[in-house]
């Protein structure tokens, strides 16, 4: 036994190891999980900082490597000429750019109404069993390779258009845009049926009380109250518009001409970059027109990130 003088307390030599060893067991894990919790935050921070660095690597290369195509072109001759002949140096790129909004452009008008309809359907009209079944079949059309649609569009959607218009030309930008509807719905649908699933019921309950019918309280109260997150899957769906490539070049004909007919074969900015960066030199005012198209694609696809965050902050607040 033995006497420790500042209590008076008696301790045999067993206790007393073990009362030691457990107080430096206790300091030991206080350590460790210090240790740990600055090493996952140090890891978290380091990721970010990495993936920043991709990004504006990504972006510092392309804006660089395009910009060179400006010691010889000039911004009007880039951006509002319509005569693209690389062999003849002539770059003119407002066909693609012109193109690719217009594309994006039908696509949303006819992709938009159907999305918002189906979503409607789902959340407020469909029974339980069926809203189990459809909601998946939805997310896996999400998962479909776009060459997969791109191929169905060239051998189906094209001969039927063929045959319905009575010309030999079907592709174009028409058939482009079906393409990227179909390719788009699930996306902008499924966004849209959680958005105005999250409505609160009480909003609907309100509504009814007030002797407004099914159909009203979906327009004037349901659709309103989930516009923030429409407008979201909208943004959404834009972005993989316009970023799109490989289902756009099989039926969008690619040829450098203004898409000013819908079965005209045009050409966007995603589609002459692929299918021209193979056959150009590096060092060549080509290659840095091609660089300039990717980096506008960047910027755009940057804006639209930007406003889906700003949209989705206004929606929290509201």
């Amino acid at each position: 036994m033995m006497e420790v003088p500042s209590s008076g307390t008696v301790y045999s030599a067993e206790e007393l190891g073990r009362s030691l060893e457990s107080s430096g067991s206790a300091f030991s894990r206080k350590a460790r999980l210090k240790f740990y919790n600055r090493t996952f935050k140090i890891v978290c921070i380091a990721s970010a900082v990495f993936v920043c660095l991709i990004l504006f690597s990504i972006l510092f290369m392309m804006g660089r490597t395009g910009v060179l195509t400006f010691e010889t072109v000039s911004l009007k001759t880039f951006f509002f000429s319509t005569d693209w002949v690389p062999e003849d140096d002539q770059f003119g790129a407002f066909v693609f750019i012109f193109g690719t909004f217009a594309l994006t452009l039908l696509t949303m008008i006819i992709s938009v109404p159907l999305s918002v309809i189906i979503a409607i359907f789902l959340s407020e009209m469909t029974p339980g069993w069926l809203k189990n079944a459809l909601r998946p079949i939805l997310d896996l059309l999400v998962g479909i390779p776009s060459v997969v649609y791109g191929f169905l569009g060239m051998t189906v959607l094209i001969p039927m258009l063929r045959s319905v218009t009575g010309t030999n030309m079907g592709d174009g930008i028409l058939a482009a845009a079906i393409v990227l509807t179909i390719m788009v719905l699930p996306t902008i649908s499924r966004i849209t049926d959680d958005s105005i699933v999250a409505v609160p019921k009480k909003f609907r309950d309100a509504s009814y009380a007030l002797g407004a019918t099914r159909f009203h309280t979906i327009v004037r109260v349901v659709i309103p109250a989930a516009k923030s997150g429409i407008m979201y899957a909208v943004i959404l769906g834009m972005a993989r518009a316009i970023g799109e490539t490989m289902a756009v070049v099989m039926v969008i004909g690619n040829t450098p001409q203004l898409a000013d007919a819908l079965f005209k074969p045009t050409s966007v900015l995603t589609s002459n970059i692929v299918m021209q960066i193979a056959n150009v030199e590096f060092d060549s005012t080509w290659n840095y027109a091609l660089y300039m198209m990717g980096f506008i694609l960047l910027v755009i696809s940057l804006i639209m990130i930007v406003a889906v965050r700003l949209i989705q902050g206004r929606g929290v607040k509201q």
